[in-house]
Order: structure tokens, then C-alpha cells, then sequence
């Protein structure tokens, strides 16, 4: 039984069915597969074990293949671009795609209906226990439920509680309906820093049709908050504000996808502390449930991921960024991304090296 209807949940039953033909039964509370909103940055790694499922073809005709990372200053100039790709797919034969969450779901969800597993959404575990007076009796429990794990609160590690990191994010979809692509988008990903946070502009979709932006900052109020994703409207000022800070063109560009987003969603990003347990008896948890931390790179799925093939064999800074310490980063920035296209430091994997290990191949 897997308990937890996500992507790796329903990744863990594919590849459980396909490799060690066993037929596990999926519950998730969510009334539905597409009920989160959002987009995801699948890594090589995390990509490579889905191509494993036979699904990278279709992941591919849905989601927008990731290219160069282009860093904006606060003045809008362009600073520089990260080659995050060609040497991750040398290694791996799969690069970086930015999927909608909802494409994705639908994707792996039509694979376990073609391979008989079934799911069943807005079901909630209440108890957990060994022995024989089991209302649903199961040989294995797979945790896949997330950071606010029903299966380590009321069975394996009922004393762990998450810890906020002080890092929000806050994010929205735009349709090109509501606001066209602007000329350079492209596929890259569009990024700056400002005094306040991160904010990060890409395209989600094969068509180019929707474009997906997010704002990172520290945002202290979020700690009494739950996980998830979640609606708000008093946030938009504090990311105009925010976004006023840029100047030219680019600010421009930022002012009005924030405007022409007609719904905000915030993301609380939680860890779990060290020393917590991932296992009782015959129960296990991955993902999330294990192992909830800071995003890396946007690793989070692709790191969960990876738990999907393990199954088949700080404190919060709270500082806000000075103006000339800002000035100060951008200039750094600036000389590393020169020498960086320079001395070509790409094709040697700079800072890809995290991407493309192969977690078949690590020692147990």
C-alpha cells in the first residue's frame, strides 16, 4: 500500500509493478490528481528515472526543455548565462524540463491506469496498526504523503515536527492570453536578485503557451503556516513593491506578469531535522516524509525521485540584503559569468555535477 498520490508515490507504484511485479494500491487525500497548482524543474536525475518508466517521451511533449539560466542586474542589463544542461546531458542522455504539476500528475496517472494500479483520491489514513484487526490489511506501507506525513505522525515518528526555514515562495501560472510572451523569453530561464528575494521568470509548456514566475523571500509570518500550496491576495503589493526595484525593461517585464496573475499561490518551504526515523516494522517513508529540505537547484522532486529507485533494491536567515551588498554580489556575478563563458567552464559540468550521479549506482 503507498500511501500519498503524487508524483513519486505514483512513480513508486509504476516502477514497483514494472520491475518487481507487484500491484500496489495508491491513497491520497487530494479530491483529485491535478488538485495542486504550481510548476516543476525535473533534474537529470530525477528525469533520467522517469525516462526508466517509459514516460520521457511524453513528459517531453507537454513540458519546456530547460536551456541557459540568464542573470538580470537590478538595472536590467544582463549580467551573464549558466549553461545548466549540455553537460548534464552528455552524462545522462536527459536534461532539465519545467513541467506544470498538473501536466505531469496526468501523465504518470494514465500510466498507472495502463498498468492496472489503482488510486483513490480524498482518502484520509486515520491509524496505523500491527496485527490482525486491520480495517485494510497490507504486507508493506510506502509513506510518499509529504512533509506533514500522516503515516510518520501516527505511526513512525510521531515526535518529529517540520521546521520552517524562513523561505517563501510565492508563484503563479500565466497564460499568454493574459500576458504574451515577451520577445527573448524563449526557453530560458530569466533570473535577479534584489534586496528583498529572488525572482525567477520561465516558460512551463511544450507550446509556450503558459509561463510560470516565482518570487523567493523570507517572509517570517509563514511560521505558524501549514505546508502546501495556497491561495493569497495580500501578498501581490509586497512583490510590486518588490519588483519596483528593478529598473528597465526587464523590471517592466516582471510589473506586468505580477499584475496579470490572477491568482497567487505561496509556498511555504519546511524542512524535517536530522535524526528522525524512516522506518518501523514493516512501515517506510521517502520523500518528503523522510527527508524534507530546502530546495536545491529545484531538486526537490527529482531527489524524491530517487527514493522511487532506492525502494526497488541551518537556521532561518532573517537579514535583509543591503543595497551594496547587492551592488557588491552583482559585480562578483558579473566577472564569474565572464570568465565563466571565457574559459568555456561549462563543458567541464560546472555546476551540474549534483544532476547527473545515478542513484542506481550508489552503495547501499
Amino acid at each position: 500500500m503507498i500511501v500519498g498520490g503524487g508524483p513519486t508515490g505514483l512513480s513508486a507504484a509504476i516502477l514497483l509493478k514494472k520491475t518487481n511485479h507487484l500491484t500496489p494500491v495508491v491513497y491520497d487525500a487530494y479530491l483529485e490528481a491535478t488538485a495542486v497548482r504550481g510548476s516543476i524543474g525535473l533534474q537529470p536525475n530525477g528525469l533520467r528515472i522517469l525516462k526508466d518508466l517509459g514516460l520521457y517521451d511524453e513528459l517531453i511533449a507537454r513540458g519546456s526543455s530547460g536551456t541557459n539560466v540568464v542573470l538580470h542586474s537590478i538595472k536590467s542589463s544582463v549580467m551573464g548565462e549558466f549553461d545548466f544542461v549540455s553537460w548534464s546531458k552528455k552524462q545522462t542522455g536527459c536534461g532539465q524540463l519545467e513541467i506544470r504539476r498538473a501536466d505531469l500528475l496526468e501523465v504518470l496517472c494514465g500510466a498507472a491506469q495502463r498498468a492496472g494500479i489503482e488510486v483513490y483520491y480524498n482518502k484520509t489514513l486515520s491509524k496505523i496498526t500491527e496485527g490482525d484487526q486491520q480495517v485494510m490489511a497490507t504486507d508493506f506501507l510506502l509513506g510518499y504523503d509529504g512533509l506533514r506525513s500522516t503515516v510518520r505522525t501516527s505511526y513512525v515518528d510521531p515526535n518529529i515536527e517540520p521546521e520552517y526555514s524562513g523561505i517563501t515562495d510565492i508563484f503563479s501560472l500565466v497564460p499568454i492570453s493574459d500576458r504574451p510572451t515577451p520577445g527573448g523569453l524563449g526557453r530560458q530561464t530569466h533570473t535577479t536578485f534584489t534586496t528583498d528575494g529572488f525572482f525567477a521568470l520561465m516558460c512551463c509548456t511544450a507550446q509556450r503557451d503558459v509561463n510560470y514566475w516565482f518570487f523567493s523571500s523570507e517572509f517570517l509570518t509563514c511560521a505558524s503556516g501549514v505546508e502546501g500550496d495556497h491561495t493569497v491576495c495580500d501578498f501581490k503589493p509586497i512583490i510590486r513593491n518588490a519588483a519596483n526595484n528593478i529598473k528597465g525593461e526587464w523590471g517592466d517585464v516582471l510589473r506586468s506578469f505580477v499584475d496579470k496573475s490572477k491568482e497567487l499561490k505561496f509556498y511555504p518551504i519546511w524542512t524535517l531535522p536530522l535524526g528522525g526515523k524512516w522506518y518501523k516494522g514493516r512501515c517506510l517513508l521517502l520523500g518528503d516524509a523522510a527527508h524534507a529540505m530546502s530546495p536545491h537547484a529545484g531538486e526537490g522532486v527529482s531527489m524524491a525521485l530517487e527514493d522511487v529507485r532506492y525502494d526497488e533494491k541551518r537556521s532561518p536567515r532573517t537579514d535583509e540584503t543591503s543595497p551594496w551588498r547587492l551592488w557588491f554580489n552583482e559585480i562578483v556575478l558579473t566577472a564569474f559569468l565572464t570568465l565563466y563563458r571565457i574559459f568555456n567552464l561549462q563543458s567541464f559540468g560546472f555546476g551540474q555535477k549534483l544532476s547527473v550521479y545515478n542513484i542506481r549506482e550508489e552503495s547501499l
